[in-house]
């Protein structure tokens, strides 16, 4: 990957969650412990600081560096999770793997480490179906892939409203969970957009 490419990729990334820092935190404040946004806008900006030295790196190396950066800068359970996927996702790029090999490697350490699984309730639930979205392209024009991911994105953000949590803070709420948006599901769905704008630009 271009060096310039995965600096606008955090860079952009970094902007999604600033902008966006409150309503996620909104979200988390409804049904979690109400610090999804602060934790993220944190983690992400220990990532933009970082991009000269990430853009420096391969693919694989780079991303599993992210990984560990918000492992140790994004509090709460963000940060173990999110960085678990990059890791995961830079361990499969050291393979050979393309991006949906590599999401799905990402998403196996996701559910590892948070024992989870799509229907939680979680950053899953826009993760796996993207990634669905992703392995089905096959010849797709890359603008429309994009597109396609982003919406399967918006889509399943929209599709943890109606779900009840059993995984996380929001699992103790029960079926009170119902009718809440997903924090985690919300911060995934702004870095999909956000790589996707990226890599539609380049189309």
């Amino acid at each position: 990957m271009e060096t310039e490419l995965l600096r606008q990729m955090i860079e952009r990334a970094a902007t999604r969650i600033a902008e966006h820092a409150e309503e996620l935190t909104a979200l988390d404040r409804a049904i979690g412990d109400g610090d999804h946004g602060i934790n993220m806008k944190r983690g992400f900006e220990a990532l933009r600081s970082e991009a000269d030295r990430l853009a420096a790196l391969d693919l694989a190396a780079a991303l599993q560096q992210a990984g560990m950066t918000l492992v140790g800068k994004v509090g709460g359970a963000s940060g173990p999770l999110y960085g678990s996927l990059l890791v995961g996702m830079g361990r499969a790029a050291a393979e050979g793997e393309g991006p949906a090999g590599m999401l799905a490697a990402g998403i196996a350490m996701v559910k590892r480490r948070g024992k989870a699984e799509r229907g939680c309730k979680t950053m899953l639930d826009v993760l796996v179906p993207v990634q669905e979205r992703l392995e089905g392209s096959a010849g797709e024009e890359r603008r429309a892939l994009m597109r396609g991911l982003r919406e399967t994105a918006d889509a399943a953000l929209e599709a943890t409203r109606d779900m009840v949590a059993t995984r996380g803070r929001a699992s103790f709420l029960g079926e009170r969970s119902r009718g809440h948006l997903d924090p985690g599901a919300a911060s995934s769905r702004l870095l999909v957009h956000a790589v996707c704008e990226v890599l539609e630009a380049e189309a």
